[in-house]
């Protein structure tokens, strides 16, 4: 048995090299491929801060008339604290509101002098709720709407906000499709590449598999070496990739950090080691002898 598998690794060596210019394209491309998935997966923290810091500047606020007692508006906050989907509820008393626009224009004299011209603080106390979908906005609105709280409520700026809103959340359903649509791709194209190549490689060597079947080669044997063919394209293809990588984590790591602080891809990079060149090895290796099996299976007929 160990006989059989050392001439099939041989004669797998063989063709690899034989055909050096074939297999090197193959590398190429596979390379590219699951270089573009190793990408994917080191971007997706990006995305995730990205789409974190807009889900956050995404609220409703409900503002209540001036002579509202705090203790119903705090009342009113339990009961919408309680709808489903609500992350988080965040009461603004009139003078904190007060302090945040003094504090955001405090370098704006023309926004301070209209304040003091007024005299009296302007502000309404606030409730700021933010929810886990877009969807649950209108609900928020429908529930703060009703009659039992006219009295309280001078007014609710969820249909002002109500496009933004919806805006937001369809570009971040959009970047999660994408996401797994390009994999799909990627996964596609390398199946394809590789397909192609031990095709060819078959086609190349079709007279020595006619005599090996003459000789009376078993299909293990005929089928072998270009399944060892497709293990080791995955496996050049995984090593450059991961170098690569590591590179341009070192390369853009510092320049990402200083855009957005709470993403290190380097640090990334490190802490998901294994979990790369798994996704890779599964890109690499894994392709290359599905594809490797495919084509044999279809052009030898062994």
């Amino acid at each position: 048995m160990l006989t059989l598998i050392k001439r099939i690794i041989k004669v797998a060596w063989l063709d690899f090299s034989r055909n050096l210019g074939l297999s090197v394209a193959t590398v190429f491309i596979m390379t590219m491929v699951v270089l573009l998935i190793s990408l994917l997966f080191l971007l997706n923290p990006i995305a995730k801060v990205l789409i974190s810091d807009i889900e956050e500047k995404i609220d409703v606020s409900v503002y209540f008339k001036k002579d509202t007692a705090p203790e119903d508006i705090f009342q009113l906050k339990d009961q919408v604290s309680k709808l489903p989907d609500i992350k988080r509820v965040e009461y603004v008393s009139r003078e904190q509101a007060l302090e945040s626009f003094v504090e955001k224009h405090k370098n704006e004299q023309t926004m301070l002098d209209a304040l003091n011209e007024v005299g009296d603080n302007p502000f309404l106390a606030s409730l700021n709720i933010k929810a886990k979908e877009a969807a649950q906005y209108e609900q928020v609105a429908q529930f703060l709407e009703k009659e039992e709280f006219k009295d309280l409520i001078e007014k609710v700026d969820y249909y002002q906000r109500k496009p933004l809103i919806d805006k937001v959340f369809s570009t971040i359903s959009w970047v999660n499709t994408t996401g797994i649509f390009a994999s799909i791709i990627l996964g596609m194209i390398a199946f394809l590449v590789a397909f192609n190549a031990i095709k060819l490689a078959i086609y190349n060597s079709s007279d020595e598999i006619k005599t090996m079947r003459l000789v009376g080669a078993t299909n293990w044997f005929v089928r072998g070496p270009f399944l060892i063919q497709g293990i080791v394209v995955g496996l050049f293809a995984t090593v450059i990739a991961l170098l690569i990588t590591f590179g341009f984590c070192l390369t853009f790591s510092a320049k990402v950090q200083s855009i957005i602080s709470d993403v290190n891809l380097t640090e990334i990079f490190i802490s998901n080691l294994w979990l790369i060149i798994l996704i890779q090895l599964a890109a690499g290796v894994g392709l290359g002898v599905i594809s490797s099996a495919i084509a044999i299976r279809k052009f030898l007929n062994v």
